[in-house]
């Protein structure tokens, strides 16, 4: 049975792993370089002090992924948009997971009061990515041509957004 519930310091090792993975295979992430478990550790305190929900899913005891938002920019101005970031273990991919780690980040990013959660996809390729964001109600708004460099060629980003909650129909509770 599948557990998505909220990342703890021992789950940090195996989200590092699991990162690695991705930085070092895939075109998901810009990032070339695996961070260091100090440097996940530093990004999970960082996510968790802003009060925004980063989740793993659980099965048989063993991390198969997980999920988390931040803001979408450091400036003021942004604190109610925020970008989501979704990782699966290689095994896990098209098992239905990554679905119920975004339903759940979804749930759980409006409750921290965050009225706009923004994908940017990595690579205009990864339909994987873009379905599973398309199926919870994301639309796209644009792609980015060429804008980043790996594996010896030029990546698109892709840019797809969901409005939460009241979106910005009203001004937010805590302006």
């Amino acid at each position: 049975m599948m557990l998505i519930r909220p990342a703890t310091a021992d789950d940090l090792p195996a989200i590092a792993s699991i990162y690695a993975h991705h930085v070092l295979n895939g075109t998901g992430t810009f990032e070339t370089t695996p961070p260091s478990l100090d440097e996940v550790t530093a990004r999970h305190a960082d996510v968790r002090a802003k009060g925004l929900p980063w989740l793993v899913a659980e099965q048989g005891g063993d991390v198969r992924g997980y999920a988390y938002c931040q803001w979408f920019k450091p400036r003021p101005a942004y604190r109610f948009s925020a970008e989501d970031s979704i990782y699966l273990h290689p095994d896990a991919a098209g098992q239905g997971l990554g679905r119920q780690l975004l339903s759940e980040l979804v749930r759980q990013a409006e409750a921290a009061g965050v009225r706009k959660l923004i994908a940017v996809i990595g690579d205009s390729a990864n339909a994987a990515s873009i379905g599973l964001h398309r199926a919870l109600g994301f639309t796209p708004v644009g792609t980015i041509a060429a804008c980043g460099w790996k594996f010896g060629r030029w990546l698109d980003i892709v840019l797809m957004e969901k409005a939460l909650g009241a979106g910005s129909t009203t001004p937010p509770e805590a302006a």
